[in-house]
């Protein structure tokens, strides 16, 4: 195609070409939902056509960082639209992180806007100083100067008049977001995200999930600033289906039902321990009449919990998918037929996936041993945001290392056996133990100290601490930890248990045997 030739709205196959053509050719028919909220697909191509062209008359252009820090709502995914419509990148950012950690985020990546919700404001307030040029602040549901002063009206700007937006391209390889991942040496990366990679993604879902008729309803569950949320609506985006959007906060399985039940939801995303409630609620499986397809991921199922699934919900297929932010997420998917069969496995690798098992060496391990799964495929990010050396690592020999040791059965069915960089999953969040040891480390009382995985009955694994105190007649107390880390780590990362010793055992070389430090954590409950 010439480089003058003209730019037609929906010519293309990204986001904002699809909800062009939904808003043409199905423009009453709903896209989002939440609570009894309901925004066709002409209502949004609108919001987001006025809010894209705001944001360019406050210098927003190509290119640019766009962060989002909210709770789940429209405006998120309405902040993420706007971003690409004037290809520029979107930022997603955890909205359960502290101020430093936001400040971190929104500088590393260059941020020159910062769209925020009501209670986030206040925070935003305290960040914004962070933002490129001194950059732009929007707020919805609140008024604007709680973030400070010159912050805009969110909800005022993208229910205004469309403003003409500029032509842009937006090619496959444009980056179209950046997906900061929980840091293993004490700061977090930002994972470039690709319009090819969720294409890829998008083509992923849509077979694993079966989304092939015109009335899939959608619920997301997950946060959605983690890729699991994006990467669920992105199919919907691209099919015209409906996307339901649950509010942030306490998990309440009956009211969870209760949105099944009356939004006639067809395809649901839920981490273990979120099931594990469903299936408790008696009549869970009436209530989810219209359910076509379970999944889950991010943390391990018991078998337990598997088979409960299996009697609540007969004859609907429970899919586990697998996989990472740098890949978009899915790399492997255990399908509904292999569910009990295969139970443990996380499935085989999906078809846009090149998978190896390998050693340290990067040869191929024998089916049935355990080496590190790397991968290739056009759903592998672009690489880390501002970090060539960490980019080159993770990419060493041509493939992407996961982190993940894992082992093939004779069927080709994987097996996830451990972290090569002992992250922790808690209640579907992803905890790395350096960025926790780092907080502790600087507590006064605290000498040494290594972070370790516990199994926890309802969250999976939660964090220990294990601590060489200062002065050994006066250790610290996990009260006192606690408070250390309110304000310097997101709260899910704050250790839930702490044990005392007189030294880390440590190897040769002066790491830290994790190991011995994990069975010790057991041996004493």
């Amino acid at each position: 195609m010439p480089d003058d030739a003209p730019v037609l709205p929906g010519g293309g196959h990204h986001w904002i070409d699809q909800i062009e053509r939904h808003a043409h050719q199905v423009p009453d028919r709903t896209a989002l939902v939440f609570g009894e909220r309901r925004t066709s697909w002409a209502q949004l191509r609108g919001r987001v056509r006025a809010l894209a062209g705001a944001l360019a008359e406050h210098g927003v252009g190509e290119g640019d960082r766009v962060a989002v820090l909210m709770s789940n709502r429209p405006e998120f995914l309405e902040a993420v639209l706007a971003a690409t419509a004037l290809r520029a990148i979107a930022v997603p950012v955890n909205f359960r992180l502290s101020a430093d950690e936001v400040a971190f985020i929104l500088g590393d990546s260059g941020a020159v806007a910062l769209a925020v919700d009501a209670d986030l404001a206040p925070l935003a307030a305290k960040v914004r100083g962070s933002l490129s040029g001194g950059g732009v602040v929007l707020v919805t549901g609140a008024d604007p100067a709680t973030a400070g002063p010159g912050a805009l009206p969110f909800d005022d700007l993208a229910a205004g008049p469309e403003r003409p937006l500029p032509d842009v391209r937006i090619a496959e390889h444009d980056p179209a977001l950046i997906m900061y991942t929980s840091g293993t040496t004490g700061r977090p990366k930002g994972a470039v995200l690709t319009h090819l990679n969720l294409a890829v993604q998008t083509q992923t879902l849509i077979r694993y999930w079966r989304l092939y008729r015109d009335d899939e309803v959608n619920l997301c569950a997950s946060p959605m600033f983690h890729i699991a949320a994006i990467g669920a609506i992105a199919p919907l985006i691209a099919t015209g289906g409906t996307t339901v959007i649950q509010p942030s906060g306490q998990f309440d399985p009956a009211a969870l039902l209760d949105v099944l039940e009356r939004e006639r939801v067809t395809h649901l995303f839920l981490v273990p321990a979120q099931w594990q409630a469903v299936v408790a609620v008696p009549g869970a499986g009436e209530r989810a009449a219209h359910l076509r397809v379970m999944c889950w991921g991010a943390a391990p199922a018991p078998v337990a919990l598997l088979e409960r699934m299996a009697e609540v919900f007969p004859g609907v297929p429970n899919v586990c998918t697998f996989g990472q932010t740098e890949m978009s997420p899915i790399t492997t998917v255990l399908d509904g037929e292999d569910a009990i069969r295969k139970i443990g496995s996380v499935g085989r690798p999906v078809p846009a996936v090149s998978v190896r098992i390998v050693d340290d060496q990067m040869r191929d391990v024998a089916p049935g041993e355990v080496g590190e799964i790397v991968y290739r495929g056009p759903n592998l990010m672009a690489g880390y945001w501002n970090l060539p050396e960490a980019t080159a690592e993770a990419f060493a020999g041509g493939w992407f290392h996961s982190g993940d040791l894992v082992r093939a059965d004779e069927d080709g069915f994987l097996y996830v056996v451990d972290r090569k960089k002992d992250m922790i999953i808690s209640g579907g969040e992803n905890i790395y133990c350096a960025e926790v040891e780092n907080v502790l480390a600087g507590h006064p009382a605290v000498a040494d100290v290594a972070v370790v995985a516990a199994p926890h009955e309802q969250w999976g694994e939660t964090p220990v601490a294990v601590v060489v105190p200062a002065d050994p007649a006066a250790p610290p107390a996990l009260d006192e930890l606690v408070e250390w880390c309110r304000t310097r780590l997101a709260s899910y990362k704050k250790p839930t248990r702490l044990l005392v010793v007189d030294a880390l055992p440590r190897n040769a070389s002066g790491k830290v045997l994790k190991p011995v430090l994990r069975a010790e954590v057991r041996d004493r409950g």
